[in-house]
């Protein structure tokens, strides 16, 4: 896969090049990520103009309103976050009643018909770049738009409007969409007058990140939208369709898009992610995320528990569980949850913030997750390795649906870079939470990222982090180059001192030597036979298949008719979302190959072993 729009991990904060076990340069721990082309918004074709009609939207051009009506629309104290853009508040129930009184159309009580059934309904191409947060943010969005009436396209050319669902935690990840606007700017310029124009806009990190950069270099974005405003996007919308720059980059402290079950934007698919929180509170001294996602806040239990049960009943096999802090979750919707204790860190580990009591744990939800379907794989990413309680381990070990596959994001393998970090742990206690993970789930496969140069690496400091990955000999890796990110406590307290050139070498060296240990480790496997959720035809040959085993490795055998585990002599074909015992016959550093012998069922394979 290629780099540019696939996932990165959460905790790189960094440039450079994403390599991994499974897959060369391409996605972060437990998923895929690739440009989604998905769809819409509420049905903005009478909406604008009753909106202009109540005195909501103002032409260009058009006086700004006085200091007082600003005020009031700000708060107290509060500038608004466009500074310099005719941006209007929402409609309130006067504007709806002035627009009853001038005969316009008002909001109906009725639900929206189905995306696609409206005559003209506008249309929206989603693009995705970055993690698998982004990914499930996409399936926000178009949930948020396919209830406003919008209809989705996966042409670009189709296209009303064009919304970029972006990532920010590298350099290389914004240069992606300075070049994607370049290409959406000559689209614009070649639509025919007899259309609508193009509408562009930045969702997400990014957004929030440059606001006011995006909004005024070469005006070539109408909306700009931070990953708390994803409700926000039809009024947004509405506003760009008068012709003026609309942008809403607030960030929250309790929005989690909990009451809104996300949709789908792969139909079929056999893996889905599921977000379980928002927000980080770590502040890695590297990390940009917590400024650009805010404060970390959990989903109520409910809620997720109800969505897995609905990608259950819609045929999906691997469920990841999402977060940027994923196994800090701490659900504290009730109020007889909020009197339970702090856990305790991992041995050795630390937090820049005060342990907080109170809340129903990840290992509850991991729990009740695994309940739901005995059938239905079960990852979660991305963790710290500060909150890895015995309770979660042991839960691993015991369900047979719970993948024993772990991401441990290590960053460095030098206690003074980790310290300059801040991630609250020397490479002695890393080291010895790995030892008791593999103690606790025999076989386990593991995952990590690491940032080549980060501010004041030295050579021993590098040479540490090569040892690191001989000793532990990781599965899957996510490698990158340290890039400076504004607003992070580095760029305040820390100079940026590796040059580029011993960056690069340092990450090739990180590379080869992850490739050499992932090799020996997949060649373990050789002779084995493994679970494999089928995926899918593999890129390269029609006549072979794709799938990934429980360690998430991605295993290549031949498509042929297989006989059922439960129904000997008769023979299918072996269908997306089928679990297939595979007999490995090679491995590299990125994939397994091997002859496939039966279809069987998660509970069946557990049983038999």
């Amino acid at each position: 896969m290629a780099a540019g729009r696939n996932a990165a991990p959460r905790g790189g904060g960094c440039g450079g090049v994403t390599l991994s076990a499974h897959g060369g340069a391409g996605p972060s721990p437990g998923g895929r990520s690739v440009p989604q082309t998905a769809p819409p918004v509420a049905a903005m074709l009478p909406g604008a103009r009753a909106l202009r009609a109540a005195g909501l939207l103002r032409p260009p051009g058009a006086a700004p309103r006085t200091g007082a009506g600003r005020r009031a629309r700000c708060g107290p104290g509060q500038r608004p976050a466009w500074r310099g853009f005719a941006l209007l508040a929402g409609p309130d129930l006067r504007h709806f009643l002035r627009a009853a009184a001038a005969g316009q159309p008002g909001p109906s009580p009725e639900l929206p018909p189905e995306p696609g059934s409206i005559h003209g309904a506008p249309k929206v191409y989603l693009e995705t770049y970055g993690c698998q947060m982004n990914v499930s943010d996409t399936e926000i969005v178009w949930a948020i738009l396919q209830k406003n009436g919008y209809a989705r396209t996966k042409e670009l050319g189709e296209a009303d409007v064009v919304l970029l669902v972006t990532c920010s935690v590298r350099e290389k990840a914004e240069q992606a969409i300075w070049n994607r606007l370049q290409h959406l700017k000559a689209l614009k310029a070649r639509r025919p007058q007899a259309r609508a124009p193009l509408r562009v806009g930045i969702l997400g990190c990014m957004a929030e990140r440059l606001k006011e950069e995006i909004l005024h270099r070469e005006k070539l974005v109408d909306v700009v939208a931070g990953p708390d405003a994803y409700r926000d996007l039809p009024r947004l919308l509405a506003v760009a369709e008068s012709g003026q720059q609309a942008a809403n980059v607030l960030l929250s402290l309790d929005e989690t898009y909990a009451d809104i079950l996300p949709v789908q934007t792969s139909a079929g698919g056999t893996t889905a992610f599921v977000s379980i929180m928002r927000g980080c509170d770590n502040m890695c001294s590297y990390c940009i995320v917590p400024f650009t996602r805010g404060r970390e806040r959990s989903r109520p239990i409910a809620s997720i528990l109800q969505e897995v049960r609905m990608l259950s009943d819609q045929g999906v096999k691997e469920v990841t569980l999402l977060g940027q802090n994923v196994n800090s979750f701490r659900d504290l919707s009730e109020v007889q949850f909020q009197s339970v204790a702090a856990p305790a860190l991992s041995r050795g580990f630390s937090t820049v913030y005060k342990a907080k009591a109170g809340g129903l744990r990840f290992s509850h939800l991991l729990d009740q997750v695994s309940r739901i379907d005995p059938e239905m794989r079960i990852r979660f990413t991305s963790p710290h390795p500060k909150d890895f309680p015995d309770e979660v381990l042991q839960l691993i070990q015991e369900r047979h649906n719970i993948c024993k596959q772990l991401h441990l994001p290590a960053q460095s393998g030098s206690t003074r870079v980790l310290e300059a970090m801040r991630r609250g742990y020397t490479r002695e206690a890393y080291l010895e939470l790995v030892h008791h993970v593999r103690d606790s789930i025999p076989g386990v496969s593991l995952s990590s990222d690491f940032i080549a140069g980060f501010c004041g690496e030295t050579e021993e400091d590098h040479l540490q982090t090569v040892s690191l990955l001989r000793e532990v000999r990781y599965n899957v890796g996510f490698l990158f180059a340290y890039s400076m990110r504004q607003k992070t406590r580095a760029h305040h307290r820390l100079q940026d001192d590796v040059p580029a050139d011993v960056k690069k070498r340092r990450l090739e060296q990180l590379i080869a030597t992850f490739r050499e240990e992932a090799v020996r480790a997949n060649t373990a496997l050789v002779g084995q036979v493994q679970l494999v959720l089928v995926e899918g035809p593999s890129k390269r040959s029609a006549s072979e298949l794709c799938g990934r085993n429980d360690g998430n490795i991605k295993v290549i055998f031949p498509d042929a008719e297989l006989e059922d585990a439960a129904e000997p002599g008769a023979p299918g074909r072996v269908q997306p979302g089928d679990y297939v015992m595979v007999k490995v016959t090679s491995a590299s550093s990125q994939t397994l190959r091997g002859v496939p012998l039966y279809r069987t069922t998660l509970s069946r394979a557990a049983a038999s072993h």
